[in-house]
Order: C-alpha cells, then structure tokens, then sequence
C-alpha cells in the first residue's frame, strides 16, 4: 500500500500515480476509485517522538483504488530511496491482516468501501 506526500500545487491522483512509481519502480497503473473522504490516524504516542522528526503526531490521507497494468517483474522495491523490503500480492479480505495496529482502522474503512471491487477482480493479481 504505497503512500506518500502531495507535492505544492500537485493534485491528489497525480501525487498517487507519482508515489507508486517512486516506490514500487513502476507506475504502471490507472486508477479505478477514489474514496471520498480524507482519512486521518494518529502515530501511537512510543512512535512519535521517532518518527518525522518528532514534528507530526498523525497524518490524514487521500486513498485510490488502481489497477495495475503492468506484469510482476515490473515491480523494483529496490528505488533510490528504498521504503519496503518485500512486497506481495494478497487478497482484500486478508489485508487487515498485515497492517499495524494503529492504521487498521484506516484500512477497514477502504476494505468496507472497496471491497466489491476486488470480488469483481478475483483471478487477477492474487
């Protein structure tokens, strides 16, 4: 589940497309869905003073749905500025499954929202 800053002046699905490729490698993709709200989380309070710096207790996020285009070997977790070290593909159903605690609610929600889309997509991606 990439994420990532929206740039000054830059629009949310453009910031979207834009992270995907900084960090999978590959933005190879179109989206699908926007969910309409903005979600916001907080950073558990051991987390806080590590992470950014200290200066931001949470953050609020824009989410999209995207089908991506490409094929397996299009994907390179090892970008530049490398933020994960593995990915895979899993099923909507057991997403909740590898999320940390503090975010799950985040996700429940775009499960909730999405979920018929990825019914809809069964035997793509797995």
């Amino acid at each position: 589940m990439p994420q990532g800053g929206i740039d000054q002046g830059e629009e949310p699905a453009a910031a979207a497309i834009r992270e995907l490729g900084e960090e999978i490698g590959s933005a190879n993709a179109t989206i699908i869905a926007e969910f309409p709200d903005w979600i916001p989380y907080d950073l558990p309070a051991h987390l806080r003073r590590r992470l950014w710096g200290g200066r931001y207790r949470g953050q609020t996020q824009k989410w999209f749905v995207m089908r991506f285009l490409g094929v397996d070997g299009d994907i390179n977790i090892a970008t530049p500025e490398p933020e994960f070290d593995a990915w895979k593909w899993v099923q909507m159903a057991q997403l909740l499954d590898f999320v940390v605690p503090f975010k799950r609610h985040v996700y429940s929600q775009l499960v909730d929202a999405f979920g018929h889309l990825a019914a809809s997509e069964e035997g793509d991606n797995p």
